[in-house]
């Protein structure tokens, strides 16, 4: 009976005594601790599998085009300028487009729009082998493009709002993932067309389907609520300067636009991506016109892609350990430019060799944001750096690209293209020097 229960324990109000099977309805808190266990860890699952799929679908947009852009050309009547148009609208999508994701994850969540932008991506990539003319091309290419300007944006917000204490390793694997589904789309979309019958727009459409299976993990982490996404990222930057959200929201009161460090990271994020536009858009091409197949372009394509995968992660904890990353920029801004003059020189004699070299040239991303996050004084400073650097670059490296294709529509071969990407690797070596120098901001 209640009046011989131990001391200590609630007495049960008179008419609502506790009925035995109230004990099996009602969970013990130790269930609910556990079920709550399982949830979190349920949700922590699907989180990987989002992260991990959307970051494989954040670059075969862009190479699974170059290796068939030939073909594709043909069928659009695309002049060689539209096709170097192409190769730059990238970077005009994350400089004007990735500018509204903060806005967007404010309203619907960074999960929510995270999900709209994979769907973007899927109808891009599923309509646009099928279209008749180059403007609805172009526009449908945009159109996946804007969804991976925001999945650019916020999946480090993502990542550090739902791993905060594993940054580092989810953003290893996420950078891991990207480069695979680029190698991949690089490597694997011409034969792919081949099992279609040698159909380009087959092989080309196909990477949809990766798009479509990204799709139902981030509708599931949509559901689960809505965290504003600057606001998280305040309360993070408060913790790690050690200063109140208010704080960390307004930042330091630094013009990062006044800096000459600011510039030069910003030139050299800009110059990086530039060559990396043109590596994705035209090498496949430089190669094929040297004689090589389509699948052997494509596989060279490939190492170049394949390379990010260990060297990034061996590049970013060795600049990490460094107070000046000056030596890196020029070490990688060498490789560069002996892989471009190999290529401008005799691009049959040794591809192999000029991909690896240009291979590891690309990892000059890894560096700039390695530098991003080491020349602001604080984490305030850090994200107006970066923000500052990153639509800057973007918007510096849209000229290349398309320069590159002019060139070779007008002259008909590489070698006029080639020289200005030598020259732009030269101008990337320098920025990168005086980037890399132990200065805060």
């Amino acid at each position: 009976m209640a009046q011989d229960e131990p001391a200590g324990r609630d007495e049960p109000v008179a008419g609502d005594r506790t009925r035995p099977e109230d004990d099996v309805a009602r969970p013990s808190p130790v269930r609910q601790r556990q079920g709550h266990a399982r949830s979190a860890t349920w949700t922590r699952r699907l989180a990987v599998t989002a992260l991990v799929l959307a970051a494989l679908n954040l670059r075969p947009v862009v190479t699974s085009l170059g290796p068939v852009l030939e073909e594709a050309r043909a069928a659009l009547g695309m002049s060689a300028t539209i096709a170097g148009l192409l190769t730059s609208v990238p970077a005009v999508c994350f400089a004007l487009v990735g500018s509204a994701a903060p806005r967007l994850a404010r309203r619907f969540g960074p999960d929510g729009v995270v999900f709209a932008g994979m769907a973007a991506v899927a109808l891009g990539l599923a309509v646009r082998p099928f279209v008749g003319t180059t403007p609805v091309f172009l526009t449908l290419s945009g159109l996946a493009l804007a969804g991976i300007a925001v999945a650019n944006v916020l999946l480090p917000v993502v990542v550090k709002q739902r791993f905060p204490v594993k940054v580092g390793m989810m953003t290893g694997l996420y950078s891991m993932a990207l480069n695979l589904g680029a190698s991949a789309a690089a490597a694997v979309t011409v034969p792919l067309a081949g099992a279609f019958g040698g159909d380009w727009r087959a092989g080309l459409g196909a990477w949809a389907v990766l798009a479509a299976v990204a799709v139902p993990p981030w509708a599931a982490l949509a559901r689960n609520g809505r965290r504003p996404a600057v606001r998280q990222m305040g309360h993070q930057v408060g913790q790690r300067t050690g200063r109140g959200d208010a704080a960390a929201e307004a930042g330091t009161p630094v013009r990062v636009a006044r800096s000459p460090m600011a510039w030069a990271l910003a030139l050299f994020f800009g110059l990086q991506s530039s060559s990396a536009y043109v590596i994705m858009g035209w090498l496949p091409q430089i190669f094929r016109d040297a004689g090589l197949s389509a699948e052997t372009a494509g596989l060279l394509f490939a190492v170049t892609s394949v390379l990010g995968v260990p060297l990034s992660f061996a590049l970013a904890a060795v600049a990490g350990r460094l107070r000046n990353q000056s030596g890196i920029a020029v070490l990688l801004g060498a490789f560069g430019l002996a892989g471009y003059a190999g290529v401008w020189a005799a691009p049959a004699a040794a591809p192999w060799l000029w991909a690896v070299l240009l291979g590891v040239a690309n990892c000059a991303f890894p560096l700039v944001l390695t530098m991003i996050a080491m020349r602001g004084r604080d984490g305030a400073t850090v994200i107006r750096l970066s923000a500052f650097a990153q639509s800057v670059g973007y918007l510096v490296s849209v000229p290349g690209p398309i320069l590159v294709g002019a060139l070779y529509q007008h002259t008909g071969g590489w070698h006029e293209p080639l020289a200005l990407v030598v020259c732009l690797m030269a101008a990337q070596t320098a920025a990168g020097y005086f980037a890399g120098r132990d200065r805060q901001i």
